[in-house]
């Protein structure tokens, strides 16, 4: 193969990655979705054999290169507007720790071992277990920590994990259970502040004092 025909191959090869990433929005590489990462698996491994591969036209190789990015973008689009579609493409996260207890159940249905909580706990410079209040494992791996804050007296207090309870113009009742809520209750908070109608509001949550903080839809 020549020289020029390889960097030719390279250049235009580059190019085409460069833009299918740049459509797959700013994330971090560890912080890819499953449907990113085997596209992104996918797109190596075609760039390789299209540069290798000199018999075949660099049409036929970039089309589906092209295919893939077409369906990245879809199904991003889609999850925009569904967010069961959003769960099953990025996955959901696991609460390890919930209000200083560990959940062992989670932790066997998640393949998640003491050993990996506890590295996972030192990497966020977390000494002792009995800081935490709640550890999120993430759907990308990582352990998202909140540590017990303390009252003036120097004794910690339990608080709301930061969860969601609107989003997107719908009930998070699966949230709402977790925090011993109700949608009634819910309802009638929302109404004691003004907002009548939940599917105007784009994002809604309590923190531990009960102050609710309400985003509205293109507000």
């Amino acid at each position: 193969m020549e020289i020029g025909t390889i960097v030719t191959r390279t250049v235009v090869i580059y190019v085409i990655i460069l833009i299918v990433f740049r459509l797959m929005g700013k994330r971090e590489v560890g912080e890819l979705s499953v449907v990113d990462f085997v596209i992104s698996i996918m797109l190596a491994e075609l760039a390789v054999i299209s540069i290798e591969n000199e018999t075949t036209p660099m049409v036929k190789q970039i089309l589906p290169m092209v295919v893939l990015m077409m369906i990245q973008i879809s199904l991003a689009f889609l999850a925009l507007k569904s967010q069961k579609l959003r769960k099953l493409i990025d996955g959901t996260p696991s609460i390890i720790i919930r209000n200083g207890k560990i959940d062992e159940k989670e932790m066997r249905r998640q393949r998640y071992n003491f050993d990996d909580l506890m590295q996972q706990l030192r990497q966020k410079d977390v000494k002792y277990l009995s800081d935490v209040e709640f550890a999120i494992l993430e759907p990308t791996g990582d352990l998202s920590i909140i540590k017990k804050e303390k009252g003036s007296e120097g004794k910690a207090y339990a608080s709301y994990l930061p969860l969601p309870l609107i989003l997107d113009g719908k009930i998070q009742h699966e949230h709402l259970e977790q925090m011993g809520k109700t949608q009634l209750w819910l309802r009638q908070q929302l109404r004691k502040l003004g907002f009548r109608d939940v599917k105007k509001i784009s994002y809604c949550s309590l923190d531990e004092n009960e102050q609710f903080f309400i985003d509205l839809i293109d507000d």
